[in-house]
């Protein structure tokens, strides 16, 4: 049997007898039951609140589910005002809780807000107009108003009190485009910003989209500050900071503060945060990445759309796409051996392609289909065509390495050194199959062998011109976190000054060579990018082909096949990875005979390169190579290539799929 007294006889002692039966009577308002507002209902309804007013129009879906107090499987799609209210029941059968299931309209905001005590704002970020609407409806019936928003993981919270300044007073949101209310209302609920420093990844903030990372500890964090500032303002007891007065929480940092900002918005000092925070999220806004694998996809779409997010040389994607029907696709594949001196003869390019390939593998087997892919013989080697067929295959299961495809990244810092286990080492050189074997080079002597070995390579790619042309078109310091279609310049693994000093020195070949000749130019990047990481991992290692080396591009297609296998293990291993493809290249020229510099001292840095590699692991092994780089646990990446939108990888047909027999990969 329920009794109210009973069920809530743990609050007294923090508040009266007599202020529990308070609570009991006054009237509470929550707009939106989703991340907080679900949260607010419930943990207010556990303070003993008797008497509810709650609107949302909308249902749960399954990405609610990291944050929103009713997300359950059991609840997918049933309306949040149901599944909330049944909740606060269970807690207090008791409960006077009126739904307002079609959300906030101007026709029901003042029966919403009729004999209401205290507005708890429960509205979803990008909500502008509405919450416009319910706070200036609590100004003007003198109803007070607390937000409190879920900022990484923490919580800013403002209280909107009779008589005091006003929502639009302190926010000046009225009349501006979305996009510029999003940032006034972030800026304005939460002048400090403590959430800004953990921010791993901004592209996932996208106000146009109206979307934003999210956390269920900041949804509970909320629930609780507002919560107490509630118990505050109904009971007439403690200290209550209104607007411009607000409170920033951060339990990451450990951090609390009070923020104060006279005339809100129109401070100077906010004034001058919002040009700054206006261009920062300009620069974001056209590299936030769309959700993946779109719901209103076919199959094959999906299947592209994760095949993109191979690896390449620089962020080239040299790969674009046709597709032709739910079954049939057309890869158009080139290189980049006419401007890019690491591209010998197309080769990397052909890796990266056969990386491609196998990722459309990989992610077919999720949708219970299998791949036949056939290049066509008549195609240029720098520029093949293949005919992909997908074919239902009820028999495969989903690989395990799905998850990887669009998190595995390039780590081009120190990472722990701490060998390899022999399980980790055994999953590795399984994933690369049966055609291929894996030399480890781990170990104090070898990791310093091949830093040696790196140092010296560096020093070649640093001072020829050739290689300088291809560094300044790749790196991209307009977007230093994230690029579509190159590397960004914090992804580089240059400290902060060692990148300005970079991005001077690469204005033009005149500075670069005035530097290596007057100041070692090279020696500080050769140390940050090279010796150290050289030095700093579990293990140096080489995909190697098991009986002869490489010759065609079917050889190249396959060998990179074996290369995202294994990326993508180690990324299922929690192991991070970067190639050191650059000896091979250089090995390669000197075996071949090819000259790849105007500078002549370059082909005997070259020889010296080839003659490194082979004393480490004979010159058999060098010529069978067809990958190197290291490996071990590292830090999570902060910056890292993204990839170009699917739209933009789509190509026109060159020519029909063709029947005749060409060469399967």
């Amino acid at each position: 049997m329920f009794s109210y007294n009973d069920a809530f006889s743990r609050n007294i002692g923090w508040v009266t007898e007599a202020e529990q039966q308070t609570l009991r009577k006054k009237r509470v308002a929550i707009a939106g039951l989703g991340g907080v507002g679900g949260s607010h209902l419930l943990t207010l309804a556990r303070l003993g609140i008797g008497r509810f007013h709650v609107a949302d129009f909308d249902t749960f879906e399954i990405n609610n589910f990291n944050r929103q107090a009713g997300a359950t499987v059991a609840s997918l799609g049933l309306a949040k005002t149901d599944v909330l209210a049944r909740m606060a029941k269970d807690i207090n059968p008791e409960l006077d809780i009126r739904v307002f299931q079609s959300g906030i309209t101007a026709d029901n905001l003042a029966d919403f807000l009729e004999d209401v005590d205290l507005y708890v704002d429960g509205l979803d970020f990008f909500a502008f107009t509405a919450r416009q609407a319910v706070f200036a409806a609590c100004a003007k019936y003198a109803v007070p108003a607390v937000t409190a928003a879920p900022l990484g993981m923490g919580v800013a919270m403002l209280s909107f009190l009779p008589g005091k300044m006003t929502f639009e007073e302190y926010f000046r949101v009225r009349g501006f485009p979305e996009p510029e209310q999003a940032i006034r209302f972030l800026l304005g609920v939460s002048p400090a910003m403590l959430q800004m420093p953990y921010l791993v990844d901004n592209s996932r903030v996208n106000f146009s989209d109206k979307r934003g990372p999210s956390t269920g500890m900041a949804c509970q964090l909320c629930a609780g500050m507002a919560a107490t500032e509630g118990l505050k303002i109904l009971l007439g007891r403690g200290k209550v900071l209104a607007a411009p007065w607000g409170q920033h929480f951060d339990a990451y940092r450990t951090k609390f503060t009070r923020t104060w900002r006279p005339w809100g918005n129109h401070n100077p000092i906010q004034r001058l945060a919002l040009v700054i925070a206006r261009r920062q999220f300009a620069s974001v806004a056209t590299l936030a990445q769309p959700a993946l694998t779109d719901p209103q996809w076919r199959p094959i779409e999906k299947i592209v759309d994760l095949a993109r997010w191979a690896p390449s040389g620089d962020n080239t994607q040299p790969w674009r796409f046709n597709i032709l029907d739910d079954l049939r696709l057309v890869v158009h594949g080139f290189d980049t051996r006419d401007h890019c001196v690491y591209d010998l003869n197309g080769r990397p390019s052909q890796l990266a392609i056969g990386a491609m390939l196998e990722t459309l593998r990989i992610a077919a087997s999720g949708h219970a289909l299998r791949t036949e892919i056939r290049r066509r013989s008549e195609s240029e080697e720098t520029h093949p065509i293949f005919d992909v067929h997908l074919l239902p295959a009820p028999e495969i299961a989903p690989s395990p390495l799905i998850p990887h495809i669009t998190t595995r990244s390039v780590q081009r810092r120190a990472m722990a050194t701490q060998m390899l286990t022999i399980d980790q080492k055994s999953a590795l050189e399984a994933s690369a199959g049966d055609g291929y074997m894996i030399v480890w080079l781990d170990g104090w002597r070898n990791r310093l062998k091949v830093a040696r070995l790196l140092f010296a390579t560096a020093k070649l790619r640093l001072t020829i011109p050739e290689a300088y042309a291809v560094h300044r078109e790749v790196i991209d310091w307009q977007n230093p976190q994230f690029s579509p279609d190159k590397v960004p310049s914090r992804a580089v693994g240059l400290d902060p000054f060692a990148l300005t000093l970079m991005r001077w020195v690469m204005k033009s070949w005149k500075r670069v060579k005035f530097f290596n000749t007057y100041f070692a130019g090279t020696f500080l990047p050769r140390v940050e990018l090279d010796l150290v990481p050289g030095l700093a991992c579990a293990a140096h290692f080489l995909i190697v082909a098991k009986k002869a080396p490489p010759a065609v591009i079917d050889d190249y297609i396959a060998a990179g096949g074996a290369i995202q296998r294994f990326w993508l293990t180690a990324a299922g291993l929690g192991l991070s990875m970067q190639p050191e493809v650059t000896p091979l290249v250089f090995s390669a020229y000197h075996r071949a005979g090819t000259r790849f510099s105007a500078q002549d001292a370059a082909g005997e840095a070259a020889r010296n390169i080839a003659r490194s590699l082979s004393d480490l692991v004979s010159e058999d092994l060098a010529r069978r190579a067809v990958f190197m780089g290291r490996i071990g646990v590292g830090k999570s990446v902060t910056a890292r290539s993204l990839r170009l939108p699917l739209r933009e990888l789509q190509a026109p047909l060159a020519g029909k799929p063709t029947s005749t027999p060409g060469h399967r990969t």
